[in-house]
């Protein structure tokens, strides 16, 4: 009989438990907000039972990394490694002390002696690496729940909050999670104008990244400051808020209403209430900016962590405000049922995610439409692509056939998934690429 996802918790945390105290744990864990939300509780629950261990945040992960691993430790993946199960295989580490937590999709087969939890395994349940990751620490430390907020926020951060209700193990209750309904705009917590100028998700045509449309809009409303500052949405009323859904809508009209309305959800940090997509931004901005020990402090809630990541957070909305006037107005590689646009060294890699994600909710593209960003660091080529309405082919698939004739590491999800191949082979990448989304729309 097949284990259930909290038996193979229950296995997994045990194993971890009877390995000698002694030896070093080196965590290795995915530098988006899930990743570095897991990479905190871990740290969190570690400390606690008195463990020593140490902390890597990786972009991702390449062969090369696996076989350089020190071989003597106890290492654990956090958010990442389930698509490099062949690779650790190959590697000459002790399987048995070899943990993945992760929520990716896995086409390889899993090595018996590993260590694995990951909710595709288990009736490919949907959930986030950083609240696996807090149900095992939970297992290991059940002095953790104070931190059971940093599992929702990552699970907000890798967009899985509809799932929130099912998941039955009291991680909401245990955070001390507020949550309300109201317009999916953040932060809600600061005033409009600046909320809706630096707005991505979703996407305002007009508004986002205009100073003078966010202020035609809020005049055409009626919505004006008051001594000068301007109301935050958790401060407008049903009027008010009622006016501005619909001006949203008439600017995105194939925007749906349960796209831009749902649940809002805040969270304690440093004694304040706090809009846990904007933190989720905040996280994201630290790391793409190259600075994911800074996202780490913020979450442990070291005082002077906050400013320096505020700082760093305005500089990386100005980096995404200038990547999205670029994908708009640079020459796209178009076909039906796709777009693939290169930035080449235009666009950061570590942001180029970022600026799939937010095109495809924008709704400038019809839903099913797979879009495909590329960016360069180094000798590389990051490839991120999205599928808009999480709908259509399997883009995970997609890139794994392209990447098994021209070589790289694929990884990802069935609608959001990424890929680095060697920029000497982009032109072939996007050839291979074009044919195979070309076929199966013949297909189809």
């Amino acid at each position: 009989m097949e284990q259930s996802l909290e038996q193979q918790i229950e296995l997994v945390s045990q194993k971890f438990l009877q390995l000698p105290k002694e030896k070093e744990i080196q965590i290795i864990s995915h530098f988006d907000t899930d990743g570095i939300s897991s990479a905190t509780i871990m740290a969190k629950a570690l400390r606690n039972i008195d463990r020593k261990f140490s902390i890597r945040i990786i972009k991702s992960i390449e062969e090369q990394f696996i076989y350089d691993l020190p071989k003597e430790k106890i290492t654990i993946f956090l958010d990442l490694a389930s698509g490099s199960l062949n690779h650790l295989k190959k590697s000459g580490m002790n399987l048995e002390e070899v943990f993945i937590i992760d929520h990716h999709e896995i086409i390889q087969e899993v090595p018996r002696e590993i260590n694995i939890i990951n909710s595709e395994l288990h009736k490919k349940e949907k959930m986030s690496g950083s609240c696996l990751t807090y149900l095992f620490c939970r297992k290991i430390n059940p002095e953790i729940k104070e931190y059971a907020k940093l599992a929702i926020l990552g699970m907000i951060g890798d967009l899985l909050e509809k799932e929130v209700d099912k998941l039955n193990n009291n991680i909401l209750d245990e955070g001390e999670i507020k949550r309300k309904r109201g317009l999916l705009i953040y932060p809600s917590t600061r005033p409009i104008n600046k909320v809706l100028e630096f707005s991505s998700n979703p996407y305002i045509p007009e508004v986002t990244g205009n100073v003078q449309g966010v202020l035609e809009l809020l005049r055409e409303i009626g919505l004006k400051p008051v001594n000068g500052k301007y109301k935050s949405l958790l401060e407008l009323d049903e009027k008010e808020m009622t006016k501005l859904v619909t001006a949203i809508m008439l600017k995105n009209p194939k925007a749906k209403n349960k796209e831009i309305i749902g649940d809002i959800f805040l969270l304690k940090l440093f004694n304040k209430l706090e809009d846990a997509r904007e933190l989720s931004a905040m996280i994201n901005a630290c790391s793409r900016m190259g600075r994911s020990d800074l996202a780490i402090q913020l979450l442990m809630e070291i005082p002077q962590a906050r400013k320096k990541a505020e700082t760093l957070y305005a500089k990386y909305r100005q980096h995404i405000v200038s990547g999205l006037k670029y994908a708009e107005e640079t020459k796209k590689i178009k076909g039906k049922g796709f777009i693939i646009i290169n930035a080449k060294d235009q666009i950061k890699d570590t942001i180029i995610g970022t600026i799939a994600s937010i095109l495809s909710f924008s709704s400038i593209y019809e839903e099913g439409t797979i879009i495909i960003t590329m960016a360069r660091y180094g000798s590389k080529t990051k490839v991120s692509s999205r599928n808009v309405g999480g709908t259509g082919r399997n883009v995970r698939e997609v890139l794994n056939s392209v990447i098994t004739e021209i070589g790289g590491e694929v990884g990802g999800h069935e609608f959001a998934a990424g890929c680095i191949i060697e920029t000497q082979n982009e032109e072939d990448f996007i050839t291979l690429l074009t044919k195979n989304l070309e076929v199966e729309m013949v297909k189809i």
